[in-house]
């Protein structure tokens, strides 16, 4: 039975009026463009292009590497002028293919697509595999590899994640807003790969306005139901979700078709409409450019391989210097010192902040409230967990759960004590998937 929202979590500031109101404006990149072949999970993509090759709009630049992989695309004309490591916005260095853009354009001539109705299943997973659609609400799983679960026929729900939970973010609320038949659409597209499933537009309440359009759009749709739950963080998380709109529950181990659900973001599906109907490959996305310190926050049509720098100037750049930059939200998001990264398929939003809240406090003792438990939507001991990951003692994290920890954050934002718990258990978290891994 759906529950409308799940155990513990958190309400935080959410700042999303400096952005919602904001109707989304589309920027053509003017510098070079960079696109690391490795922008979703699983095996990085393969350049097929070569220094001082001739590009255009929507040519394959990067074939998928293997079955969990995705291809990359050229989204402005040009000429590559290396194939080299780039810095990324999480800091790494990635494999980059570097086009110079001549600011033309110029596309490619876009091969024909067979109406809807005519197209298999398999037809449609492949429309999807050959554009690119990744995950677009941050893990970037290949979208294809999402829709071939083993057993189709056990798929009962395919849920639009449409909670959009981390505060400030504002770019899925603005394109449901503006073009909310994209996203129908391609639900509607994702639905018909399962014999049996229904469609879910999961909404939070604070998005009233969109849960009145989405219903009145989907009033002829028998096998598609819009669902209002409770504005609580992190009710966007997979799991949260899937439980706040079906009460079927999973952890770490399993995969959301274990439990007969697939769940896709709002930007995925509104490029696997596009995908399947014009048969075009993922080349943009919807982020939002916010905070305290940016001079017009709003959110931006960015075509990928766009360095956040061009992003923020056309934002009207710093009103007051920050203390702090996120790429992403500040719950999930992560620190950037240089703008001038690339974004990719699985950016989401530039938040800059003039006061650094977290740096300013120092971490004490544990006073052992139990707040930490209370709010955390994996039901864990954020306390315990991190005091075992602290000492490195795998047997003990592991025995606790340390592993269904899905980095929400709550611990750490509800800790009068500002211990860093979600950190701890993060790290420990890679150290063991990369054990598991050799």
């Amino acid at each position: 039975m759906a529950r409308r929202t799940f155990m513990g979590g958190v309400h935080p500031y959410d700042g999303k009026d400096l952005t919602k109101d904001k109707p989304i404006r589309e920027i053509l990149p003017k510098g070079d463009l960079v696109y690391p072949v490795s922008q979703h999970i699983g095996a990085p993509a393969k350049p097929i292009v070569a220094k001082g090759d001739h590009v255009l709009v929507g040519q394959k630049i990067a074939e998928a590497g293997g079955f969990v992989s995705a291809p990359v695309y050229a989204t402005v004309s040009g000429t590559v002028k290396a194939i080299e490591p780039r810095r990324l916005a999480t800091g790494g260095m990635c494999n980059s293919i570097i086009v110079e853009n001549d600011g033309l354009y110029e596309e490619i001539e876009w091969p024909e697509v067979k109406p809807l109705e005519e197209l298999t299943t398999e037809e449609k997973i492949n429309l999807v595999r050959e554009a690119g659609v990744v995950g677009m609400g941050g893990a970037g799983f290949p979208t294809a590899v999402k829709f071939s679960p083993k057993e189709p026929d056990k798929i009962d729900y395919v849920i639009a994640n449409c909670a959009e939970c981390e505060p400030y973010l504002t770019s899925d609320y603005r394109r449901m807003i503006e073009e909310p038949e994209l996203l129908i659409g391609g639900l509607k597209i994702a639905v018909s790969l399962f014999p049996n499933a229904r469609g879910i537009l999961a909404v939070e309440d604070n998005k009233p306005d969109v849960i009145s359009k989405l219903r009145e759009m989907t009033k002829d749709e028998p096998n598609i139901s819009v669902k209002s739950l409770q504005t609580k963080y992190p009710q966007g998380a997979e799991r949260m979700l899937i439980y706040a709109c079906t009460g079927r529950e999973l952890n770490s181990a399993m995969l959301p078709a274990d439990v007969g659900c697939i769940v896709d973001n709002v930007d995925t599906l509104c490029a696997v409409y596009r995908a399947v109907t014009e048969g075009r490959p993922l080349m943009e996305r919807i982020v939002t450019i916010t905070g305290d310190a940016i001079t017009d926050p709003g959110n931006y049509k960015v075509r990928i391989g766009t360095s956040y720098k061009e992003l923020l100037d056309d934002a009207g750049g710093f009103v007051k210097t920050p203390e702090k930059i996120i790429s992403g939200g500040p719950m999930m998001g992560f620190a950037v010192f240089d703008l001038e990264v690339p974004t990719t398929k699985t950016a989401s939003a530039l938040t800059c902040l003039t006061v650094d809240a977290v740096s300013e406090l120092e971490p004490s003792a544990c006073i052992s409230c139990g707040k930490c438990g209370e709010v955390c939507p994996g039901r864990l001991i954020p306390r315990d967990v991190a005091n075992a990951a602290e000492r490195s003692d795998m047997e003990r994290f592991l025995s606790l759960g340390g592993m269904e920890c899905c980095e929400c954050g709550c611990c750490s934002y509800i800790c009068p004590a500002r211990r860093q718990l979600t950190q701890m258990i993060k790290g420990m978290r890679k150290i063991q998937l990369a054990n598991r891994k050799k």
